[in-house]
């Protein structure tokens, strides 16, 4: 199941179930008689007070532990693209220089001064080729070799993968 789905069912789920346990303690019978009602008796304080206890517990630490696992998830880049090392490693270096000016989704990058690459979905012979040579024909819009080697080969690699997706 995808995070997403399973946070929000764990929060639906615990609401649900805090409702019917008001709803059944506003409909239970209670005492008919005409006597005044003695208070709750030591067995009922005593599940009550284990009844908040477990409800406490599992909205303070259950609810938060999934939401935090499935926060961590980093296998998978937006669209359900399976990442290896060397393309999360590209992820980061695409962040890290690529994202103040180009567009992204699974990399978080909303800049606007160069192309929406999630638009463009460029293959990685074009990606690596702008990486090597700069674009706009050197008026300064994107300086060559901002990245090179076997970084230059992961950002592109992570770019051509997830663009688009």
């Amino acid at each position: 199941m995808f995070p997403a789905v399973i946070t929000a069912l764990a929060f639906v789920v615990t609401f649900l179930v805090v409702g019917l346990v008001v709803i059944a303690a506003a409909f239970s019978g209670g005492r008919r008689d005409a006597e005044r009602p003695r208070g709750p008796s030591r067995r009922g304080r005593r599940a009550v007070a284990v009844g908040v206890g477990v409800l406490v517990l599992l909205l303070g630490i259950l609810v938060p532990a999934l939401v935090i696992a499935a926060a961590r998830s980093t296998e998978k880049a937006p669209g359900g693209v399976k990442l290896t090392a060397a393309d999360e490693r590209g992820r980061e270096i695409f962040a890290e220089r690529c994202a103040t000016c180009h567009t992204l989704a699974a990399a978080n990058a909303v800049g606007k001064v160069g192309p929406n690459l999630d638009q463009l979905h460029p293959p990685k012979a074009l990606v690596v080729d702008a990486i090597q040579k700069g674009r706009a024909r050197g008026q300064g819009q994107m300086p060559a070799n901002l990245v090179d080697g076997q970084d230059a080969q992961q950002v592109a690699n992570f770019v051509a993968k997830v663009g688009g997706r």
